[in-house]
């Protein structure tokens, strides 16, 4: 029998199921919320409610957003024949910060892995075949993560815009900045090696 109320139970059991949330930082989550004052804790319910009831895909590229067509889709300074694919809004976000980038985005919502259930049809593939299908792309890029399911789902985006005319490119790979030879893996010094450029 559990020494919480049920109602402190369910708190704890939900906030458990978070990813990196184990049960002792549940439990101290849950009791910060008990002692918060109440405009606190409500602010959070009423937050994560939005999440749920106004955050919806863009219609054009499939990054969370409030509107129709979110900001980086209805900016008309970026560069709408590129369009750089990605897996999920967290990694659109992580290129975004470089400010390296002024294309477009289209993100898939996961990577094709059918040992976890996450076939082709799950992700926004066809969406992507038409967006280049309407004309004005002259790039794609693939930028998905560099692990199995990442290059399995690149390698299926690429045979679905192979009868197309726009140029297909992948993100490099290799050392990163600062990193030491000695220290890198087998993958990361072949890719290394295979992406090499001119100095």
């Amino acid at each position: 029998m559990s020494q919480y109320s049920e109602t402190i139970e369910r708190v704890m059991e939900l906030l458990g199921r978070l990813p990196g949330i184990g049960a002792r930082t549940a439990e101290r989550l849950t009791f910060h919320l008990l002692k918060a004052d109440d405009a606190e804790a409500l602010a959070l319910a009423d937050a994560i409610r939005d999440l749920k009831t106004k955050i919806r895909p863009c219609s054009v590229c499939f990054n969370p957003t409030e509107h129709d067509v979110c900001n980086l889709c209805a900016d008309e300074r970026r560069d709408r024949s590129t369009i750089c694919v990605v897996e999920q809004p967290k990694d659109l976000l992580a290129l975004e910060s470089t400010g390296a980038y002024r294309g477009v985005y289209h993100v898939l919502m996961g990577a094709i892995d059918p040992l976890h259930g996450v076939e082709p049809e799950d992700l926004t593939v066809d969406q992507l075949v038409h967006r280049v299908g309407a004309g004005g792309v002259n790039e794609v890029i693939l930028a998905t993560n560099p692990t199995v399911a990442g290059d399995g789902t690149s390698l299926f985006v690429a045979e679905r815009l192979a009868g197309t005319t726009v140029k297909i490119t992948r993100l490099a790979r290799g050392l990163p900045a600062g990193g030491q030879i000695e220290y890198a893996n087998k993958s990361i010094l072949s890719d290394a090696i295979n992406e090499r450029r001119g100095v």
